[in-house]
C-alpha cells in the first residue's frame, strides 16, 4: 500500500521530470546555424498577390536575417524555409473598424505561413504553423500610394520576430 508520503515524493519527482526537458533542451538553430533561409508560396498567395510576393519575400528574409544574428551563417548548418500559405490586408485601413459593417468591419492584415527547419541532411527538424496580425492603419497613413506595401513588410516583419521565437527562442 502507498502511504502518503511516498505519494507525495512520487508526485513531485514525476512533476520536476515533466519539467526537466524544458529546461534542458536547446532551442534548434543553438544546436547548429542556420545556414539559408529559404521564402516558398503557394500557388494562391502568388496568384493573388503577384509582384507582391518578392516584396514579402525579401522583407522575410532580410528581417530573419537580421534577427538571427549569430545564429544565421550563411553556407553553413541547418536550413530554414518559411512556406507563405495566404495573405489578407483588411479593406478598411483607416483606423480602428469596428463590430457593424458601417463601422469600416474587421481592421486586421494577416499573414499565415509555417516555418520548417530541416538540417543538413534533410531530416526536418520541427515544423511550426504561424499566424502574424497587424492592425491595418499600424503601417501608417491609408491615402499614400505605398500603404499596402507598407502593411505587407510590416506583415513580413511580424511573421520573422514569431517565426525566431520558435526556433531560436
Amino acid at each position: 500500500m502507498t502511504t502518503r508520503r511516498q505519494f507525495l515524493a512520487l508526485s513531485l519527482a514525476g512533476a520536476a521530470l515533466a519539467l526537466l526537458p524544458a529546461g534542458f533542451s536547446p532551442s534548434y538553430a543553438q544546436t547548429a546555424p542556420i545556414g539559408s533561409i529559404r521564402v516558398e508560396f503557394a500557388r494562391t498567395v502568388t496568384d493573388a498577390w503577384g509582384d507582391n510576393v518578392r516584396l514579402v519575400s525579401a522583407e522575410l528574409q532580410k528581417t530573419l536575417a537580421d534577427i538571427l544574428g549569430p545564429e544565421f551563417r550563411p553556407g553553413a548548418g541547418n536550413r530554414l524555409v518559411v512556406t507563405v500559405r495566404s495573405i489578407w490586408l483588411a479593406s478598411y485601413a483607416g483606423g480602428g473598424g469596428g463590430g457593424k459593417p458601417s463601422d469600416g468591419g474587421a481592421s486586421n492584415d494577416y499573414l499565415e505561413s509555417t516555418a520548417t527547419l530541416y538540417d543538413r541532411a534533410g531530416r526536418q527538424l520541427g515544423s511550426w504553423p504561424i499566424m502574424s496580425t497587424e492592425l491595418s492603419g499600424g503601417a501608417g497613413a491609408w491615402y499614400l500610394q505605398d500603404v499596402d506595401q507598407r502593411r505587407l513588410k510590416a506583415l513580413a516583419r511580424n511573421n520573422a520576430w514569431w517565426i525566431k521565437r520558435f526556433i531560436a527562442g
